[in-house]
């Protein structure tokens, strides 16, 4: 084997006349009137090589065993295609190659999907080959838009005075919100570890060493339920700054994804900078905290219009909301049963209907409110001719999943949904707590790390389920891509927050008694942000799911078909960490 001249799609006109040495897969053979044509393949592209077997007549008999994705080297001379033969729909379709010498390097077993792109082959398949599926030029350049993105990301940071410190892998189990995977320890009998749902406490802890700006490409491990955009295991920029306002880590973010979006994609941003939204106004406005902005068709309140009717269902609610489809009046019965179907699938039980036609007002609740009413709320949709308003009326909660979730179904419908524009914005001011009611205790709306807003730290103590956190996520097209918090870095604040949970002094003391006892060796008030890298990816690539966007990913059920993980392990592993099965 030879060194290779260069990539097979980098051939081009400026070759002409010189022998070249290529290496690569071949994508295709053709035998075409006496001559044969090989399509060699590598990272950068294909090539059209051609063997006369007139010149080159043991090169030929060679040429006739090769079969796809044989790996081969071929040496020869670029050449000018013959006229009428040229493809202007490839790179490298104005030359091809002599070949003169041809070696095969490997040959291969009959691939189980084409590799080549827009395949529809299963998923489970892709995973199980997936060495096969990586080998196709859009997988390819899915992963070079990731080395990409992370070299930007690097060069950023560095640039802007960060320093990227690796944390440690192998961590003390101390449960966040998800489970943590556990990791046996083989000499301390029934002692584990636990991989990092995040390095957030390592983070806070290199604030409180005094490195200032720290940043990683940080691996993070959640036992989480699958869903298209969670992984078992997955990647995030991670970086922490200290003396900081939460208004500065937007700034830098800001621009940072400007910088990235615009350096490596032909989508518009919708705003710069990018704006930033209240979570209660998110949820009064689109009924969710990570809103598509690329449209509007907001949420309007008739609670009032509607406790005061005469209509029973509007009468006994404790919330009436809505939302306007313009040019939506002609639906069909079986689109508004659709559509009905989906709001009761979030709770809802119903969706009223009011559709504004030429020929009058359409709709099953007319009959029980009066005129005024019914102008009332057409006055609120700001709706017009042609239009179709959606009501749902509830508990406030199921109010909002309903019609959050119709508003997202709809704005696909009608084509509102551009996916060349990327709408960012920053939501604010998150609950701090949330009540869990089936264990009687607050939960942390984020992380039990975050810092309550400067104004309601005394509710700690008086009414803990009003006060606001210095908590922040930044959302994209209806999705999170990053969320983050000034930090607690005063042992009182973060030991009231603890106790609010629930956690009992000898958790407290034995989960997080280092965090506790740094922060009294002068502890910076500090704050940071964890985008993440796979979520951010797959927008830029309008893929429908991260694994798209992963080398070696899951399946959206944890497994791994081409290794069998998770496996069985033999009985001397399990002995050797002081585990014994138990079947249930």
């Amino acid at each position: 084997m030879q060194h290779r001249s260069k990539y097979c799609g980098e051939v081009s006109v400026e070759d002409i006349g010189k022998q070249i040495i290529l290496q690569g897969w071949v994508q295709r053979r053709r035998d075409h009137g006496g001559l044969i044509f090989i399509d060699l393949r590598d990272r950068a592209g294909l090539v059209q090589s051609v063997i006369d077997p007139k010149a080159a007549p043991e090169v030929f008999a060679v040429a006739e065993s090769v079969r796809t994705e044989y790996v081969l080297e071929i040496t020869g001379t670029v050449s000018p295609r013959p006229d009428g033969t040229e493809n202007a729909n490839l790179p490298t379709g104005m030359v091809e190659v002599k070949i003169e010498k041809l070696d095969v390097l490997n040959t291969s077993n009959t691939p189980p999907f084409p590799i080549e792109d827009g395949i529809t082959t299963d998923e489970m398949v892709r995973l199980k080959y997936r060495y096969l599926d990586l080998r196709r030029p859009e997988m390819q350049r899915r992963l070079f838009l990731r080395h990409r993105v992370i070299k930007m990301i690097r060069d950023f940071m560095d640039e802007h005075g960060f320093i990227e410190v690796e944390t440690p892998i192998l961590i003390k189990s101390t449960p966040e919100g998800a489970r943590d995977y556990l990791v046996p320890s083989r000499l301390y009998a029934g002692k584990f570890y636990a991989l990092p749902q995040s390095p957030q406490q390592l983070k806070q802890l290199l604030m409180v060493a005094g490195f200032d700006k720290y940043f990683q490409i940080a691996k993070c491990f959640r036992d989480e339920d699958p869903r298209a955009d969670r992984q078992p295991e997955f990647t995030q920029l991670d970086l922490e700054m200290s003396f900081v306002k939460q208004e500065e880590i937007f700034e830098l973010i800001d621009e940072l994804y400007i910088k990235v979006v615009e350096g490596v994609s032909d989508k518009k941003l919708m705003s710069k900078p990018f704006p930033r939204l209240t979570y209660a106004d998110a949820l009064n406005r689109y009924g969710i905290d990570k809103p598509d902005l690329r449209f509007g068709m907001e949420l309007f309140d008739l609670t009032d219009v509607g406790n005061g009717s005469e209509f029973k269902v509007f009468q006994s609610s404790e919330q009436i909301k809505g939302i306007c489809a313009e040019d939506c009046a002609g639906y069909s019965r079986s689109q508004i049963d659709e559509l009905t179907e989906m709001a009761k699938k979030y709770g809802a039980k119903g969706l009223a209907t009011i559709a504004l036609t030429e020929d009058g007002i359409k709709s099953p609740i007319a009959k029980f409110l009066k005129e005024e009413e019914i102008a009332a709320i057409i006055e609120r949709a700001g709706a017009k001719i042609g239009d179709l308003i959606m009501i749902v009326a509830d508990r406030p909660k199921i109010v909002a999943q309903a019609l959050a979730n119709l508003r997202n179904a709809m704005g696909t419908r009608l084509g509102l949904r551009d996916d060349s524009i990327l709408a960012f914005a920053w939501v604010v001011d998150f609950p701090l707590f949330d009540w869990a009611e089936d264990e009687g205790r607050w939960d942390p709306s984020h992380h039990p790390f975050t810092m309550p807003h400067e104004d309601d730290i005394h509710m700690l103590e008086t009414d803990p389920g009003k006060a606001r956190s210095q908590a922040y996520d930044l959302v994209c097209n209806g999705s999170e891509l990053a969320s983050g918090s000034i930090r607690i870095h005063r042992r009182d604040i973060q030991n009231k927050i603890f106790q609010l949970i629930n956690l009992s002094a000898e958790e407290i003391h034995d989960r997080f008694e280092h965090m506790l006892e740094a922060f009294e060796f002068g502890a910076p008030p500090h704050g940071g942000v964890a985008p993440g890298i796979d979520r951010l990816i797959t927008i830029l690539t309008d893929d429908d799911n991260i694994r798209q966007v992963m080398a070696f990913p899951k399946t959206a059920t944890g497994i791994d078909p081409m290794t069998d993980a998770p496996s069985s392990v033999d009985a001397k592993q399990l002995k050797e960490l002081h585990i014994r099965i138990v079947e249930d």
